[in-house]
């Protein structure tokens, strides 16, 4: 990963998220077929930026969110984005 691609992200993440070398994981727990919304936000509500539907990198996770429910920082090709912790396994 590119220098600046690498700080970009980083810089991203809330405060209290956990800095993590990228890993592979997996979408699980969603029915057959349907995939796991990346958003702008670590929020629900916020706008859907891509749809991961195998694998991604994921570049730490938080539960410091206004729901208090765990997201994880991810890139699935040039997007990057929120996904819920919940429904993603380290490959």
């Amino acid at each position: 990963m590119r220098p600046l691609a690498a700080a970009l992200l980083l810089a991203a993440l809330p405060a209290g998220a956990a800095l993590a070398e990228p890993e592979t994981y997996r979408v699980t727990g969603l029915p057959p077929g349907e995939p796991l919304s990346l958003r702008a936000e670590p929020d629900a509500n916020a706008e859907i930026v891509g749809e991961i539907r195998g694998r991604v990198l994921i570049f730490g996770c938080t539960n410091d969110t206004p729901s208090r429910t765990t997201w994880c920082r991810a890139r699935l090709g040039r997007t990057v984005g929120w996904a819920r912790r919940r429904y993603l396994t380290p490959d």
